[in-house]
């Protein structure tokens, strides 16, 4: 189905591998705007949100931060079969949902009525919905919830906690762009800059230049998103990847650069922005998802208008 399908509710979702598929895990307040209706369940419990879903379940949902993301990793599976039918490494969407299968009919009704190619819902009437994750071998997993977020992360899964925001129109390529340290990379840089301050992080990186870094907790999802990039030349790439770091180019580029290299992982274009505010070259790349482990850089999206993910 094209992207932009006049005629949405005759979407055939093609059966995926997951052994072989991208699977992307997203919670109904990551993927639809459910801000009224959370705000419902905090204030009058379950029973009357459960109510309000039901008598609302033909009225579609409004788009949520990672609705463009999602909508767009379906345009990458359309080029990826035209450029090989019988290809299995796609992206393969999952709504994972505290809701009762009652009030879940809502969530699966605004899914059909935009057209999105998801099949995978699981509703689970549990505080803890993340147990399910491994057992369907999500790669990267984005809700509203920090402490499902946190609970993922425990468990191994990468994850990030979406910020609920104005969505953006939709648009290709898929643009995707991660943070170095503590995202890509580990915390390990962060930890003596937090210790010895920028000159002792500068002769650590200066020591340890040879030395690849540890892997962040979106190392593997970006090693997947990079596997499905390389199956096209760079020109015709419907997947754009970005690393926008704080790292000096001059004093601390080196490393990350070869530690992208060593992992054989291709990055299109990489911003060393040496401790300089975010949001500008952000706004100019117009991602349709941001991942970063700092507050004061997703704000500084936020403010910018971009779909924003942090990774604690």
């Amino acid at each position: 189905v094209s992207l932009l399908s006049s005629n949405p509710f005759f979407v055939p979702v093609l059966q995926k591998d997951p052994s072989e598929s991208l699977v992307i895990a997203v919670t109904t307040r990551a993927i639809f705007n459910l801000e009224e209706e959370h705000k419902l369940y905090l204030e009058k419990g379950k029973e009357e949100y459960t109510r309000h879903q039901q008598a609302n379940q033909d009225k579609p949902l409004l788009p949520g931060t990672a609705f463009a993301f999602i909508q767009v990793a379906q345009y990458v599976n359309e080029k990826i079969l035209e450029s090989n039918p019988a290809e299995k490494e796609l992206f393969d969407i999952l709504v994972l949902s505290n809701n009762s299968p009652e009030s879940g009919m809502r969530i699966i009704n605004s899914v059909k009525h935009y057209g999105l190619e998801i099949s995978k819902f699981c509703f689970v009437s549990d505080e803890d919905s993340t147990q399910y994750l491994k057992s369907h071998r999500v790669k990267l997993f984005l809700s509203a919830d920090r402490t499902d977020v946190c609970n993922a992360l425990r468990r191994g899964v990468s994850s990030a906690l979406i910020f609920q925001q104005e969505v953006q129109a939709p648009s290709t390529p898929l643009r995707v762009v991660f943070d170095g340290d503590a995202v890509l990379f580990s915390d390990e840089t962060d930890q003596v800059f937090r210790e010895q301050g920028l000159e002792g992080a500068v002769q650590y990186e200066r020591a340890m230049e040879a030395v690849p870094m540890g892997e962040g907790p979106l190392k593997s999802f970006a090693m997947q998103l990079g596997k499905m990039r390389k199956k096209f030349s760079q020109e015709k790439s419907p997947i754009r990847t970005y690393l926008v770091t704080a790292r000096s180019g001059r004093d601390m580029g080196i490393r990350a650069i070869k530690t992208l290299r060593e992992w054989g992982l291709a990055i299109d274009e990489a911003f060393f922005m040496d401790g300089a505010p975010k949001g500008p070259i952000l706004a100019q790349i117009q991602p349709h998802i941001f991942f970063d482990d700092g507050l004061h850089n997703i704000q500084g999206a936020q403010d910018m208008g971009v779909p924003s993910a942090w990774v604690p």
